[in-house]
Formats: C-alpha cells, structure tokens, sequence
C-alpha cells in the first residue's frame, strides 16, 4: 500500500513539473490574428495575454467604427487561435503522460 501511494505522488509531482512547463511555454508563444484583408494584426499569447496591435495605414482611413469592427475581429481571431494552441499543448502533455486519448476533449 505504502509503495502505491509513492508511485501516486511522484505521479503527482510529475504532473505538476510538466504542466509548469507547458504553461511557461504558451506564455512565450506569440499567435498572431488578423481581420478581413489582414489591415490589423493583434499578437496574444499562448495563454490569450494581449502582446500588441498593428494597425496598418489603410485601415486608419476607415474611420473610428470600422476600425473598432477590425480590430475586434481580429483579436476573436487571435485568442481562437491562442485557445486552440493551448488546447493542442495539453492535449500532447496529457498523451505524454500517458493519459487516454480524448481525455479533454470537453474543452474543445
């Protein structure tokens, strides 16, 4: 009994050393996301953390709600893709680990 509460534990620690990892590692992944005509581009990280706006030139001539309209759309398109990056991440720690395939699939 005492030895299977070791392999739980150091099955724990394991756990918890991987997940550290992969969220150091999302935290330094830059994604990038645009709107229609790729006139603005909003960069998150992995774990959706805002990085930075660029605005290019053409869509400053939209105007104020056109460029709220693009702006929006492109960061949904960036966090879309941030979620989905972070989704794929722990989906392969999880298969690493050994865990069954579709485990977090409740988060899709």
């Amino acid at each position: 009994m005492q030895n299977l509460y070791e392999t739980v534990k150091k099955a724990q620690m394991v756990v918890q050393v991987e997940a550290v990892r992969v969220q150091k590692e999302l935290a330094a992944t830059e994604i990038d996301g645009y709107c229609e005509g790729e006139l603005i581009k909003v960069t998150l990280s992995g774990n959706q953390q805002p990085i930075r706006v660029e605005i290019t030139e053409a869509a400053m001539e939209l105007g104020a709600e056109k460029l709220s309209e693009l702006v929006n759309d492109a960061y949904k398109d960036a966090h879309q893709r941030s979620v989905q990056a972070m989704k794929e991440r722990m989906s392969d720690l999880a298969q690493s680990l050994g865990m069954p395939a579709g485990l977090g699939d409740g988060l899709k």
